[in-house]
């Protein structure tokens, strides 16, 4: 796929803290659409035979049950950096949010009873003033969490003040 829009934005001093990945269940899912359609589609041939009408309608149902979840996921990137929270999204049409990490003010978790079983979930990421950054299911999304607050508490350390100048 290349370089990820992530790795291209970052600055000199800037370092990828964490990228987010999807949930091993929401593949999961979407590989079983594909066979379940590929499955119904041999038994629509078998039920009718040397018909391929309803077959084919199956197969390209499936494909686009598949496809479109898939490259959903496959064009998503989330990210924690040494200074920014990354969302990005869109294939043709790419799209962007982005947090500065040390204007991060919450960082809310919604996890359900089966995405705490399966260890998903989503944040919402909310900055100073209005922004709001609403992520997509997730894996680990505590461990995310996690790197966004320890950039917050890097970010809020004290600076080492500057040494007096001789006299």
């Amino acid at each position: 796929m290349g370089r990820q829009y992530v790795d291209e934005s970052l600055s000199e001093t800037e370092k990828i803290v964490m990228r987010g990945r999807w949930p091993v269940v929401y593949w999961l899912g979407t590989w079983t659409v594909l066979a379940t359609f590929i499955l119904l589609a041999i038994g629509g041939y078998a039920w009718i035979p040397g018909s391929f009408v309803l077959p084919g309608l199956l197969v390209l149902v499936g494909l686009w049950l598949f496809a479109a979840p898939s490259i959903r996921m496959l064009t998503t990137e989330f990210a924690v950096t040494s200074k920014r929270v990354v969302l990005k999204w869109g294939w043709l049409n790419r799209k962007t949010a982005e947090l500065a990490v040390e204007s991060v003010e919450s960082v809310q978790l919604a996890q359900s009873i089966w995405g705490r079983i399966f260890g998903y979930g989503r944040l919402i990421v909310t900055g100073t003033g209005d922004a709001r950054i609403h992520f997509p299911p997730m894996a680990e999304p505590v461990k995310f969490r996690r790197a966004i607050e320890s950039g917050r508490r890097k970010n809020d350390a004290p600076k080492p003040a500057a040494p007096a100048p001789a006299q």
